[in-house]
């Protein structure tokens, strides 16, 4: 990882009043592509988690780059990128149909093909009897390693079972790797979820249920995916990339496509303030991470506190301040979090404001 300066950390216009978010338009598209090539490289559909950008803009680029549709957190979002025309959801989460939601599944479920998660026998039958039969299908969420959700790879068939005898149609298994967010655990992680989904896979073989669809995937273990294994990848950072994905190593800061661009309001010795704090930027740190952000165009300086309003930036000694009232590009920690803090971003084509983008299903979280 690049450690040093690669300018003063200077923008030379500041195109709005900050802290706001830009996306520039020429790396989202690279970032883009490169995983739609990828993808089909390894002979794996691309079902790209939008929860990370909750664009429908974006959405509909990824689609046309040979998505065969979207995967989604909640409820709330999936009903975001149906009114924008999305017409393929999965919801990759162990979904619980209380009577409010089972209502909306029903309607959702007529203005798009629905596939939801299921974990556990009792989630499927509830699911079953909330749901009339053929209204969704269903995919059995199993732990890969990383401890959240999902049942034990063994147990998927009997899960699988459960909800095929309360009417719904199971398609196959589905997992994240999400222990893959860890220095060097890309690689470990795709294997973990290739032996789980191999295990679930062979579980409901022993119910004669098929997992024609065997889905998993997460940015950090993205190029490592098992394609002999899977047949689906569900990425979501990539599109924008991140300060972790920088850390990491799934990326380079020429591969970040969104920053915060902030104004610089304070000096006190090398730290500098910037007007971006945890409102904007979001306070995630994972316990390796060096800061709670970086600047794109100084990679040695870290963000080394977060206040609400407030990003203290210590800068390195052998790079210049930058001028109260300049212009700092962050980039988040955890670029999810901060997209769930914006109303919109700025949309930028040769550092010039082309586009505005609402951030439609921020806060979509039901």
């Amino acid at each position: 990882m690049d450690d040093g300066g690669t300018g003063d950390g200077r923008v030379t216009d500041i195109l709005r009043d900050t802290p706001y978010l830009a996306v520039d338009l020429a790396i989202l598209e690279r970032n883009l592509e490169r995983a739609a090539a990828d993808a089909s490289a390894h002979g794996l559909a691309l079902r790209p988690h939008a929860k990370t950008h909750k664009i429908p803009q974006i959405a509909r680029m990824q689609l046309a780059l040979g998505a065969g549709g979207l995967t989604l957190a909640t409820v709330s979002e999936a009903e975001v990128f149906a009114d924008a025309g999305i017409e393929d959801i999965f919801i990759a989460y162990p979904v619980w149909p209380s009577a409010a939601r089972a209502a909306r599944i029903r309607r959702l479920s007529e203005r798009a093909a629905l596939r939801l998660g299921v974990d556990s026998i009792e989630s499927a039958l509830a699911l079953g009897a909330a749901l009339p039969r053929d209204t969704v299908e269903v995919l059995v969420e199993v732990d890969s390693g990383h401890h959240r959700s999902g049942v034990q790879p063994a147990l998927a068939g009997s899960v699988a079972a459960a909800a095929q005898s309360a009417g719904l149609r199971v398609l196959g298994v589905f997992t994240f790797p999400g222990h893959s967010y860890a220095p060097g655990a890309g690689a470990r992680a795709a294997a973990d979820e290739a032996a789980a989904i191999l295990a679930a896979t062979e579980s409901l073989e022993k119910e004669r249920i098929d997992a024609t669809v065997r889905s998993g995937g997460s940015t950090p273990s993205r190029t490592a995916t098992d394609g002999s294994t899977l047949t689906e990848v569900r990425p979501g950072v990539y599109v924008f990339n991140d300060a972790q994905q920088v850390e990491l190593g799934s990326c380079g800061f020429e591969d970040v496509a969104l920053t915060a661009v902030a104004t610089i309001v304070s000096r006190n010795g090398r730290d500098v303030i910037a007007d971006a704090g945890s409102k904007v930027l979001g306070a995630d740190r994972a316990a390796w991470a060096t800061g709670f952000g970086r600047l794109l165009d100084v990679p040695g300086a870290r963000i080394t506190a977060l206040s609400e309003h407030h990003a203290t930036i210590r800068m390195p000694d052998d790079v210049s301040l930058p001028d109260l009232g300049s212009a700092v590009r962050i980039v988040p920690n955890h670029v999810c979090a901060t997209m769930n803090l914006a109303d919109d971003v700025a949309v930028l084509r040769d550092g010039e404001i082309v586009d505005s983008w609402a951030i439609a299903a921020r806060g979509a979280n039901t």
